[in-house]
Parts: structure tokens; C-alpha cells; sequence
């Protein structure tokens, strides 16, 4: 969904690659970085033309998301020698097999990405500085891939290691009828006010947030979004970049987590938050049964055909009035296996997924998000009145607030299965106590980069 999970009207300029950046850190040149693996340095000749000849692809994508399938049938449609064999897992699956699944004689041509550092340490992903140069990807804005790259052991700057199916933004999406009903007339402008709602709909019988819990830990959207607030982002960014020095035992994470637990207490998630899986999450949310739902702009289009014209969005606000807005931001990250049998047609379908008129069209209807690519070229219009248009809107003000942070559930290969999830579900149940998760949060992250 990034998973986590995990998407304008009008305009030239792409939106939401300008917010790519973990913007408030760090700059990236638009040339590649250092590159990290002497094994493929040399492997600079590359073909940019598909050819005719038949080709199998080899696809693992993420559950639940229907916009690589969905960009991989119209590849097929407009390139009739190319198929895909396209395998799905849940986010979390796919943390745990990527490392085994890229490493066999059968890895993907073309792989979701859970996290890269681990990846590429592990020599695991291709190098993809060549076909930056060769398909002139620097006509992209620098920031949109700042993400994608990988130096020694960091991310945000090296040798470009992934590519975005989608750039997408996170918020809250919210019951336009619910929110009338408890006497919402706007969205809220400050963290205050937007806990003044919960109370009133917890009151009014409306249950507050709809949020899934089960398999991967949702309730990090809303978590995250106010550590985002609390504190400066740059230090969550620089934890999730694995910064030296960098920690997650900060006094604005403790903060998210002790206001995540009062809200549990308070009965503003569902009592079987911990049982709710994604899809759950989205069902219950459109049959009318949450006042909010925190979430990714890919859900835009699923919801404009399901709840037309009663859904809402906007970006979490600030703690304070007037401040500016901070979002969990992060393309839909894919990259090709070091072993990949068709790596050229597999980084051909990646620029295309970018350049051609038809993909970056998908990107915005199905994946409900800005397609990325060069700056030059248009971004598709989404229909007035719809959620996708409030989307879309929303990113653009992320932009311009240069708001933008990646999820902590991407700081390493394995902190989010093996201690956000575990971590968060034990503190909705009463299990963990808010300075208990942060350190043990902490301690699996110094435990994994120690490895």
C-alpha cells in the first residue's frame, strides 16, 4: 500500500512528482547516482526497441490493486507479441518472499517493491541508471525518483534502483451524508478540530473511522499521519532513509502513538479493528458504516463508481492553524529482478507506463493518481464532482506545500511484518503501551540494519 498499501484538473505540469521527494530533506541531480553494484556497471548496453518476437513477462504485483493489471492488459492490447503472467500477493507476502522469489532461477521480470536497500545490498535489482540515460529519463522532474534511488546502504540518492506504477498521496476520505449528519460543513483545519468530529460522531452513533487492522497494520495511516504533525518530518524521513543516528523513539512518535491509543479507547475505531482486512475496510466504509476512512488516492475511482457523489477527501490537518500540510506520498514502486529473462521489455514497459497517452490515462482512472513522467507532458483530467478530482487536488496543494514524506512502513525490508503490524495490533488491543511500541519499533530496526 504502500502499501502500503497504496494516487488536476487540467495542467501541463505533474503533480505529484513534484512531492515525490521526501521533499523537506534532501535534494537529487536529475543525472544518476553513484552506482552501488560493480557487477552491473558494465552493463551499460541496453535495447530501447521491443521487437517482435514473442515475449512472457513475468509480473509479481500487490493485491488489491487493480492498476498493474490493468496497464499490463493494455501493453499486451497495443503490443500483441508481449504477454503477462501476472501473480499477486498481499503486501506483507510479498516482504517476506521477495528476497526468495528474486533470487530463484523463476524470479519476476517485473516486482513490486517492498522496501530496495536490502534488495539491492543483496544484488537482488537491476541497475537502472542505464535505461535512465538510455530512455533520457532526466527530462522527469529529479524529485520524482529521488525515492527510487539507492546509494550505500541509503536511499534518496545513488543509482535509481525502481519506478513508479502511479505517484500517489494519502488523506482521509470521508461519508458526505454521515458528515452532514453530525453537523460537518468542511473539512477540519486542525488536528483539534478534526478530533472534535470524532467526538461528535461517536456521540451521534456514527462510527468515527473505518479502519483495517488485520494482516497489515492500516491504523499506521492514521499513525503516521500524526507524526507527521507532531513533530518535524524531516526526522521521519531521515529514520525512513536509514539516516545514521536516526531514530523512531521520538517525542512526536510517542505522541501519535498515545493519541492512537486514546483513540481506540475512545471507541473511535471499529472493536474489530484487529479482524478488519483491507478489503473489509473498503466494503464496510461503502455500505455507509465510517464517518472516515484513512487512505490512498488509488481507492478514487472505486469509490466514485460505489458511493457516486457521497465521497469526500482532504489531506490530514495541521496541528496547527494555518501550518503546512504534511502526507504520507510514495510512488507504487517497481522493479526489475537482477535475474529478470526479459529486463530490457520489462524497463520498456515501465517507460511506457510513463510516456504513452493511453497508460498515464489508466494511471489517473484506475490508479486514481498522477502517472508521472516528463514534465512536458499533460496529466489526464479527472470528471468535475467526482473524489478523483478532490484527489488530485489534494496532491497538487501537497505539492505546493512540498509535503511529502514516504511511509515508515518502507524503512526497512521487514519492519512493517515484523514490528509495526505485530506492534500496532498488541496497542489496540491493550496489549502494548504507546512507549512500549516506539522502542520496540526502534529495536527491530536497529536489529535489521545491524544484519
Amino acid at each position: 500500500m504502500a502499501e502500503l498499501l497504496t494516487k488536476f484538473p487540467r495542467r501541463r505540469a505533474v503533480l505529484l512528482a513534484s512531492l515525490l521527494a521526501v521533499g523537506m530533506t534532501a535534494t537529487a541531480c536529475s543525472a544518476p547516482g553513484e552506482d552501488r553494484s560493480s557487477t552491473q556497471k558494465s552493463d551499460a548496453a541496453v535495447k530501447t526497441e521491443l521487437g517482435a518476437d514473442p515475449i512472457t513477462l513475468e509480473m509479481y504485483a500487490e493485491t488489491g490493486f487493480p492498476l498493474a493489471k490493468a496497464l499490463a492488459d493494455e501493453f499486451s492490447k497495443q503490443h500483441s507479441n508481449v504477454k503477462f503472467n501476472v501473480r499477486e500477493d498481499q503486501f506483507t507476502v510479498i516482504v517476506e518472499n521477495a528476497p526468495r522469489v528474486m533470487a530463484s532461477d523463476n524470479s519476476p521480470d517485473i516486482i513490486r517493491l517492498p522496501t530496495m536497500v536490502d534488495l539491492v545490498k543483496d544484488d537482488l535489482l537491476k541497475n537502472l541508471d542505464p535505461y535512465f540515460t538510455a530512455y533520457g529519463w532526466d527530462k522527469f522532474p529529479a524529485s520524482q525518483l529521488m525515492q527510487l534511488r539507492v546509494g550505500e546502504n541509503t536511499r534518496g540518492t545513488g543509482s535509481l534502483y525502481g519506478m513508479g506504477l502511479g505517484y500517489s498521496v494519502t488523506g482521509v476520505f470521508y461519508n458526505k451524508k454521515l458528515a452532514t449528519q453530525i453537523g460537518m460543513t468542511q473539512p477540519p483545519a486542525t488536528v483539534a478540530e478534526f478530533e472534535e468530529l470524532l467526538a461528535k460522531a461517536k456521540t451521534g452513533g456514527v462510527q468515527p473511522i473505518m479502519q483495517f487492522n488485520k494482516n497489515t497494520a492500516g491504523i499506521n495511516f492514521p499513525h503516521q499521519a500524526l507524526q507527521n504533525q507532531f513533530g518535524d518530518p524531516t526526522l521521519v524521513a531521515d529514520w525512513i532513509f536509514q539516516k545514521p543516528g536516526a531514530t523512531f523513539d521520538t517525542p512526536a512518535a510517542l505522541k501519535a502513538t498515545q493519541t492512537i491509543q486514546k483513540w481506540a479507547q475512545a471507541g473511535y475505531f471499529t472493536k474489530d479493528a484487529n479482524a478488519l482486512d483491507y478489503a473489509g475496510m473498503v466494503g464496510e466504509f461503502q455500505k455507509g458504516n465510517g464517518l472516515f476512512m484513512f487512505n490512498g488516492d488509488w481507492e478514487s475511482a472505486n469509490l466514485d463508481k460505489s458511493m457516486p457523489g457521497n465521497v469526500g477527501f482532504f489531506l490530514f490537518p495541521t496541528e496547527s492553524a494555518g501550518g503546512k500540510h504534511v502526507a504520507m506520498s510514495a510512488p507504487n514502486t517497481f522493479g526489475v529482478s537482477a535475474k529478470a529473462k526479459n529486463p530490457d521489455a520489462a524497463a520498456y514497459f515501465l517507460n511506457w507506463v510513463h510516456t504513452n497517452a493511453k497508460a498515464r490515462e489508466i494511471s489517473v482512472t484506475v490508479g486514481g493518481s498522477s502517472p508521472g513522467g516528463p514534465s512536458d507532458l499533460p496529466v489526464p483530467s479527472a470528471a468535475p464532482n467526482t473524489v478523483l478530482a478532490e484527489t488530485l487536488k489534494a496532491s497538487q496543494q501537497l505539492g505546493a506545500e512540498n509535503g511529502a514524506v514516504d511511509f515508515t512502513a518502507n524503512a526497512t525490508g521487514g519492519i512493517f511484518a515484523a514490528a509495526i503490524t505485530p506492534e500496532m495490533q498488541k496497542l489496540i488491543a491493550g496489549q502494548q503501551t504507546p512507549e512500549g511500541y516506539v522502542k520496540a519499533v526502534q529495536a527491530e530496526y536497529q536489529k535489521e540494519l545491524s544484519r
